[in-house]
């Protein structure tokens, strides 16, 4: 509980307690208007300073002035009528409060819960000095220093570990329980923690560019990308306060002049003015204000708890409307660990073949140029390579030891002029040419992610009605992928502008209420990602380029997180529009009820409070999402 909600609880106790005691003691008249007066500015002077700042400031209706008014009216009624009933007053304003108070609770609650989770800030960095360590901050560590992550602390900034080997719990960046190994060589993200041995890091990012901060720029940001129900509640509120504040003053105006006029009976100012102060306290906006809000924040908060982090409410409801989800392949769909599985049509020996394709592609960082690197297994020497130049979407050329080399697929074939021998097996094919003759081709395959065919069917299960794999591989490897995961379309060979293109047919074709999800990690992606409806990127492996295009990140690289997203969203949505039709339905009801004179303001406030506490309940129903 903050200090904040601690002195609102005591002036709920004490407000109460002299409501109480005030009943018990026998005073009438003035003495008994002042003494009624001290409970009610213990638990109402914040309400009426807000009432009178938003007078001031020219913002009016709002449910401070709503409660003011009604109050104010209330007591003025009471000195009207020299009835001495003061209590309602005093105890609408306290009930007011209780409400306030629950609802501030219940939305700190729901917000540490969430920084809980998110407690992945490091507070310091060990950094290695002349042999020795010395904390320091980490937004003071440039890339390249050495830091040591001892058991139990933190990772501060991603590196490479230069020494040591650990077991690292990752579960506060990717939702999952399972430890992750880290020895010499690896890549490791900040926001980690290290369980077990010593470890030594060279850093590779300054800390405003580490997973950690992204990450935690993410949460806190969320809240900025407002959803369209959001909107909705903001123009309501503007729209319906004034609205209410003048049917109110109409209740207690024209009645009783049409009873004094028209009829030429008593008017009766007092039962009618009362009435219109009740509907004022029953048109209080507060759990529509107040549930909406918490339920996206709860939303993006349980996804946060699961390594999916939606970037704001906005594309949590875009995503809630997902009817096509489109795939990158490699790296998405398959782990993008490339091995070379044959080579054909080769009168060279397999080894010189290789020497050729891993030097021509030796600047490339693609994961196909890496696995022609691995088969090679001999360092490469870059000076005998001259003249590389990469051709987007068809392969390489280049100069080893001053021979052309040429190494692509069919296009880079074609574009060349020289007649291929085409590949019957299912894979990435690299066609080489050297010294502008066909030399053969290399066979490389990738393997399939262990979720990705589960993943497929889960979001079919969720409600997705299409799913769609875009690659630049050839047709062969592409259709074979599709059908070993039940993929329904997909579209093979394709450039980065190709897949721009494609993405904007299959949207074309699709509808309003339909929305398409790209899911894609690497560069190349990002122009996909920012074009798709809902842009989804894998975010442990995936390039800062996809992350910073992307709408949704997951932190662990599973696509199976891609179901549970969509199901998060739905929930969350569900509960959003629950408490809109809830909230707005039970005011109509007890507005009608109030203008009739059956509800009185005892009633009306407990409704308003009841309401505004089941709203938030089940706004915070968001947060829990572990079992969808």
């Amino acid at each position: 509980m903050t200090r904040k909600q601690k002195k609102m609880l005591i002036r709920i106790l004490v407000a109460a307690a002299l409501l109480i005691a005030l009943h018990f003691i026998p005073v009438a008249g003035i003495p008994r208007f002042v003494l009624y007066l001290v409970p009610y500015f213990v638990i109402g002077y914040d309400i009426l300073l807000k009432a009178g700042r938003g007078i001031r400031n020219r913002q009016i209706f709002d449910e401070s002035f709503l409660m003011a008014i009604a109050t104010i009216g209330a007591i003025a009624l009471a000195l009207y009528d020299r009835s001495g009933d003061y209590t309602e007053a005093v105890a609408v304003m306290l009930f007011y409060q209780v409400g306030e108070w629950f609802q501030s609770y219940a939305v700190d609650r729901s917000r540490r819960n969430i920084t809980d989770l998110m407690d992945i800030r490091p507070d310091y960095a060990n950094l290695e000095i002349g042999g020795k360590l010395q904390k320091a901050d980490p937004d003071d560590i440039a890339v390249g220093s050495v830091i040591v992550v001892q058991p139990g602390e933190k990772v501060p900034i991603d590196g490479i570990v230069l020494e040591g080997s650990s077991t690292l719990n990752t579960s506060a960046l990717t939702g999952e329980s399972l430890p992750r190994d880290a020895e010499t060589g690896d890549e490791v993200i900040s926001g980690c923690i290290n369980m077990t041995g010593v470890l030594r890091i060279r850093t590779t990012k300054e800390f405003d560019e580490s997973t950690v901060s992204k990450i935690l720029d993410l949460v806190e940001n969320a809240s900025s990308r407002k959803s369209k129900s959001e909107n909705f509640i903001s123009k309501f509120a503007r729209i319906y306060t004034p609205a209410v504040c003048i049917a109110a003053l109409a209740l207690a105006v024209l009645p009783p002049l049409v009873r004094l006029l028209a009829m030429g009976i008593s008017p009766e100012w007092g039962m009618w003015i009362y009435r219109a102060l009740t509907f004022l306290v029953i048109s209080c906006p507060c759990a529509l204000v107040i549930s909406i809000p918490l339920s996206f924040f709860a939303g993006i908060g349980g996804a946060s708890r699961e390594g999916i982090l939606v970037k704001g409410s906005n594309y949590l409801e875009t995503l809630s409307k997902t009817g096509v989800v489109v795939f990158d392949k490699t790296g998405t769909l398959t782990q993008g660990v490339f091995e070379v599985n044959g080579i054909h049509h080769s009168e060279m020996e397999d080894h010189k073949i290789l020497e050729y394709a891993a030097l021509a592609e030796s600047s490339s960082s693609h994961p196909i140029s890496r696995s022609l690197q691995r088969a090679y297994g001999k360092e490469i020497d870059r000076s005998r390579v001259t003249d590389i130049r990469e051709i987007s979407g068809n392969g390489v050329t280049a100069k080893v030891d001053g021979i052309p080399v040429a190494a692509g697929n069919d296009k880079l074939m074609e574009r060349l002029n020289i007649p291929y021998i085409s590949c019957h097996q299912a894979g990435t094919v690299i066609h080489m040419a050297i010294d502008g003759a066909y030399a053969g081709h290399i066979l490389i395959s990738d393997r399939v992610k262990p979720h990705a065919e589960e993943a497929i069917s889960a979001l079919k299960a969720a409600g997705v009605r299409k799913t769609v794999m875009l690659t630049g591989d050839r047709r062969a490897a592409a259709e074979q992928v599709a059908e070993q995961l039940g993929i329904d379309e997909v579209y093979s060979e394709l450039l980065p502008a190709g897949k721009v293109e494609k993405v904007e047919e299959l949207m074309e074709a699709g509808t309003e209420k339909s929305k398409l999800a790209f899911v894609g990690d690497g560069i190349n992606d990002a122009p996909v990602l920012r074009r798709a409806d809902i842009g989804i990127a894998m975010g442990a492996m995936g390039s800062d380029a996809a992350i910073e295009a992307a709408d949704v990140v997951l932190m662990d690289d599973d696509p199976l997180k891609i179901s549970k997203a969509v199901r998060i969203s739905r929930k969350c949505l569900g509960i959003v529009y629950q408490n809109i039709v809830f909230a707005i339905g039970v005011k109509m009801i007890c507005l009608v009820l109030g203008a009739l004179g059956i509800a009185n303001m005892w009633l009306a406030i407990f409704a308003d409070v009841g309401v505004m506490i089941i709203a938030v309940l089940n706004a915070i129903r968001a947060l829990f999402v572990r079992k969808l």
